[in-house]
């Protein structure tokens, strides 16, 4: 089986892997599933679009309230525990949810209760996810893992659950389908309890602050970190920028760039969004298959930006294949540096800041997605839709360009290398560390240039605190019958 599992599928040889990623499919999909039933449940109990506005608004809501807290407890407490929690809230208010709507007796609270106990757990399951997925899998796996990761997304999410929900509903009725997706929910549970619990990458003996207290602490540490390390804030700094000028127009104004130039309808929105999907899950598949580049934060940020500049044809293509094709190329370049990203998370954020770091990374794409949104109608209407997509084609080139050479990433890159081979280890041993294989270079993350003090030690071997006190670093995942016969968010 190990010929068959090479390239994006190498982390499958892990059993420890393939049960969280069962775990991760399963989710996908009732979410995909979730989305759908959702608003034909608010349509069925006559509802309408105010009515639909609130229900989103609560799981909105509850994921920018817990997000950072999640960042915070996922380097606090073991993030199987958090994900396993997360999964079972979900499956019982939504076979809760379920019964109610097949009864009749489901109200249009409800279905907000319901979003905001979904959303209040979202925000904790990222920061979890990202900060368990090195305890599993060998760094040199991590690329491949996240690619994976990435194309499940619109895959599962955006095309295989919707579809399911469209033929449930047409077959039976809303509640059907939500019924399916507490089924699916269990599901995700079970893999769950098959993931072995791995140990905490944190050495918590010597805290002696209230509970309270240290979280607070935590927090405040996560941020001095994001502001002392340069290539993190500059590319956390880029991305809320990138998100601000690229996903309001995608998302509220491809629709009117379809109809008022190329004269489509709505089945042209969805070939056209469709065509942004599968553009993400080709690129996230085709960068799982390679290895982290040398130039990775130079190639990342260039990928980010240049990835860009289709959008300027879409704000005046005449033609829907044009701007389908101008999407495409577009999905595959948002998509495929964002597997980059989070491996380089997960290599080089200490171990016990992972999740913290994790949580601001997606508290970004929370915060700056609705304010776009909001900003992408008055912009195009004071503009124009064609001026409106030259700015957010053409701006994000010079940002990132100006990210890359602020925060110094050409030298970063190169003092800090994550592509050096594997060096054997022990089979019998504990799960690998995020800076496996690094260097000497690599022990210590550089300081924003010049003005701060010293950032905390980056490599796991610099103080006890980085890691679990009985992990050895540049470890295998332990305890997997699996583990023995493999060599990595």
């Amino acid at each position: 089986m190990d010929r068959w599992l090479r390239g994006p599928l190498r982390p499958f040889r892990s059993g420890q892997y393939r049960r969280l990623a069962g775990a991760v499919m399963m989710s996908l999909f009732a979410a995909g599933v979730w989305m759908i039933a959702l608003v034909w449940q608010v349509i069925s109990m006559g509802g309408g679009p105010t009515d639909l506005s609130y229900v989103a608004a609560a799981a909105a809501i509850g994921m920018l309230a817990t997000t950072l807290l999640g960042g915070v407890l996922a380097d606090r407490v073991p993030q199987r525990g958090i994900l396993l929690a997360v999964a079972s809230s979900r499956m019982v208010s939504v076979a809760v949810l379920a019964l109610l709507a097949i009864t009749g007796w489901a109200q249009l609270w409800h279905l907000v209760a319901v979003s905001l106990v979904i959303g209040l757990g979202n925000g904790f399951t990222y920061p979890a996810y990202s900060a368990l997925l090195p305890s599993i899998l060998p760094a040199e796996d991590l690329m491949a893992a996240n690619g994976v990761e990435g194309m499940l997304r619109p895959t599962v999410m955006q095309a295989a659950g919707p579809a399911l929900a469209s033929a449930l509903i047409a077959a039976w009725s809303p509640a059907a389908a939500l019924a399916v997706v507490a089924v699916l929910e269990l599901a995700g549970v079970l893999f769950l309890l098959a993931v072995r619990p791995v140990p905490l990458r944190r050495d918590k003996s010597g805290e002696t602050a209230h509970p309270v207290m240290a979280t607070l602490i935590d927090l405040r540490d996560g941020f001095v970190y994001m502001v002392r390390t340069p290539w993190l804030l500059a590319t956390l700094l880029f991305a809320s920028v990138l998100i601000l000028l690229i996903m309001g127009p995608i998302e509220v104004l491809v629709p009117f760039a379809i109809k008022d130039r190329a004269g489509g309808g709505p089945g042209d929105h969805a070939v056209v969004m469709a065509a942004f999907g599968i553009g993400g899950a080709l690129g996230s598949l085709g960068m799982a298959s390679f290895k982290m580049p040398r130039r990775y934060l130079t190639i990342m940020n260039l990928f980010w930006g240049a990835g860009c500049l289709p959008l300027v044809l879409v704000g005046f293509a005449r033609d829907v294949w044009l701007i389908a094709a101008a999407v495409f190329v577009v999905g595959v370049c948002f998509s495929a540096p964002m597997v980059i990203w989070g491996t380089l998370l997960q290599r080089r954020v200490p171990p016990h800041m992972l999740g913290r770091v994790s949580s601001l990374d997606f508290f970004v794409s929370l915060a700056f997605m609705p304010l776009s949104m909001a900003l992408a109608g008055p912009v195009s209407g004071s503009m124009g839709v064609g001026p409106t997509f030259v700015l957010a084609g053409a701006l994000p080139v010079a940002i990132a360009v100006i990210a890359i050479v602020w925060a110094k990433m050409r030298k970063d890159e190169l003092a800090h290398p994550l592509d050096i081979p594997p060096t054997p280890t022990d089979d019998a041993t504990t799960p690998a560390d995020t800076t496996t294989n690094a260097t000497p270079a690599q022990a210590h993350e550089p300081t924003t240039a010049d003005a701060l003090a010293p950032a905390e030690p980056d490599h796991p071997t610099d103080a006890p605190a980085h890691g679990s006190a009985t992990t050895p670093p540049n470890a295998r995942p332990a305890g997997d019958d699996e583990a023995l016969t493999q060599p990595r968010r």
